[in-house]
């Protein structure tokens, strides 16, 4: 544990968010998102901060990687890649679903047992097939469902009630909060429900920060460190094949990194450096090249982030302009924190 005191919660305001990103067509700038974003170097403090990284937000799945260490501090047995599907919000690819079906299996469960909402699966490609097959929405394509059966088979291994697994009041509940305060180093400013049906708690975006970092800096064989290298070992378990997340932990070595509905990101390298992002009105198409830009300003080789830098604006099916990074994460007018 890293403190038996964290600090207070952090304040719940309309954050003071800033321009972060911004699209480009034809050479004018035709729209701004705005967000914050926050760098640690690697003593953990913060060397760089655009916008509100003090405000309470609610990291969503960011926030997996942290309530997957709690359930592996209170006994859960997965590693390698059923680790990382704990800490997933995955595609709906084939894999994603038989590794849900083995973690319940290992339980003693089944998919009915499950109490997350039925969706059908996230990658659109996938998405697609299933609605031409005729394949009604279910609890195992739902993104989340691979944190739902580690859930329930951590549960089940302490002897709790299952029928209520996703009650804030249950000691597997009261155990994630317990580990996302210990790891963020603040107190849960609020606690929600997020769209899968499990408890969501508010914490800072600095706190998601440093929470991330003492993943990728805990000692070999703890339970963050077993989550770290599940995800960077396992990463299109934690996401999928096609999905950005996935593809920047394999362009940049040893990077942990967690995407979020609502336009949050989380990353950090094993030396402890970490960025996370919150863009205000929750682009994905924005996520991307600010998380890029800040990992950039984090001292990682601009050139293993080129592809993440911006998406493509298209006009008669053309390339006529980018989503890119706002002139505030531009290099050359913020001193580097590596």
């Amino acid at each position: 544990m890293h403190s038996s005191f964290p600090a207070g919660p952090p304040p719940v305001r309309e954050p003071f968010h800033a321009p972060v990103a911004h699209l480009i067509r034809g050479g004018v700038v035709e729209g701004v998102h705005y967000g914050s974003v926050v760098i640690l170097d690697g003593a953990g403090q913060v060397c760089f901060e655009l916008g509100d990284a003090e405000a309470a937000c609610y990291p969503r799945s960011a926030l997996k990687p942290v309530q997957a260490v709690a359930m592996v501090r209170a006994g859960l047995p997965l590693d390698a890649e059923l680790l990382s599907l704990a800490a997933a919000s995955h595609s709906g690819e084939e894999r994603h679903l038989a590794g849900t079906r083995r973690v319940l299996e290992l339980a003693g469960l089944t998919e009915d047992d499950l109490r997350n909402i039925p969706d059908l699966p996230f990658d659109p490609v996938v998405r697609d097939t299933w609605v031409l097959e005729g394949r009604p929405p279910s609890r195992l394509a739902q993104n989340c469902s691979g944190k739902h059966a580690a859930m329930m088979y951590t549960a089940a291994l302490n002897g709790w009630s299952l029928d209520d697994y996703l009650d804030p009041a249950h000691p597997l509940q009261r155990a994630i909060a317990e580990t996302v305060e210990d790891l963020t180093g603040q107190r849960v400013a609020a606690v929600t429900v997020d769209g899968c049906g499990a408890p969501l708690f508010s914490v800072s975006l600095r706190g998601l920060a440093v929470a991330a970092a003492r993943l990728t800096t805990a000692a070999p064989g703890t339970p963050e460190a077993r989550v770290a290298d599940a995800m960077r070992g396992h990463a299109e378990m934690a996401s999928g094949s096609g999905r950005d997340v996935a593809a920047l932990m394999r362009a940049v070595p040893g990077l942990l990194a967690k995407d979020g509905f609502e336009g949050v990101q989380v990353a950090a390298l094993p030396d402890g450096r970490a960025v996370a992002v919150k863009i205000a009105d929750g682009a994905a198409r924005a996520r991307v090249p600010v998380a890029a830009a800040a990992l950039a300003l984090a001292g990682v080789d601009a050139s293993l982030l080129a592809e993440f830098a911006g998406e493509a604006l298209l006009g008669g099916g053309r390339p006529v302009g980018e989503v890119r990074r706002a002139p505030a994460l531009a290099p050359a007018t913020v001193p580097a924190c590596a």
